[in-house]
């Protein structure tokens, strides 16, 4: 695990750009960002400067969306019975985005639903991994895409209706 503090955003792009794919990274702007979610206030306790993000629930079993299938039990993602080659972050992105009932997903719903823990106002993390959900995503005829809802988070598309 890397942790990188520091108050400019640009540092905290570049250190997760750079190391992306290596392992997990945790940006924070400050210590107390650090402690906050290193330590977290227990229920009753004082209140913590990052409030509770509970993302909407996702189906345990295979979701559709036209013709691609995101199964997560089966680590499996298909496009028209073509499997793509997608990591665990970009699986789980997807699972999210194309789980009913279709909704803007915002980047304190995804980051605490993909990576599980406390958003910090950051979402250098959550773009980084769309921009590469999207690049695999381009290269399907009539596929799916990730839109931005411009300050919210992200959406998807709906699918294309057979002719």
């Amino acid at each position: 695990m890397v942790v990188c503090v520091t108050a400019d955003v640009s540092v905290r792009e570049r250190v997760v750009r750079q190391l992306d794919g290596i392992g997990p990274v945790v940006s924070c702007a400050d210590l107390a960002e650090l402690r906050a979610m290193l330590f977290p206030s227990p229920p009753g306790g004082a209140a913590t400067a990052v409030a509770p993000v509970s993302p909407p629930a996702v189906p345990q079993g295979p979701v559709t969306w036209g013709e691609l299938v995101v199964d997560r039990a089966g680590r499996l993602v298909t496009w028209c019975g073509d499997p793509l080659p997608l990591t665990r972050t970009e699986r789980e992105l997807l699972a999210r985005l194309i789980g009913p009932p279709p909704v803007v997903w915002s980047y304190q719903q995804l980051f605490a639903a993909v990576w599980n823990g406390a958003y910090l106002g950051d979402s250098a993390v959550v773009h980084s991994a769309i921009k590469r959900l999207r690049h695999k995503l381009r290269s399907l005829p009539g596929g799916p895409r990730v839109h931005t809802v411009r300050g919210v988070g992200y959406r998807l598309d709906p699918p294309s209706r057979p002719a």
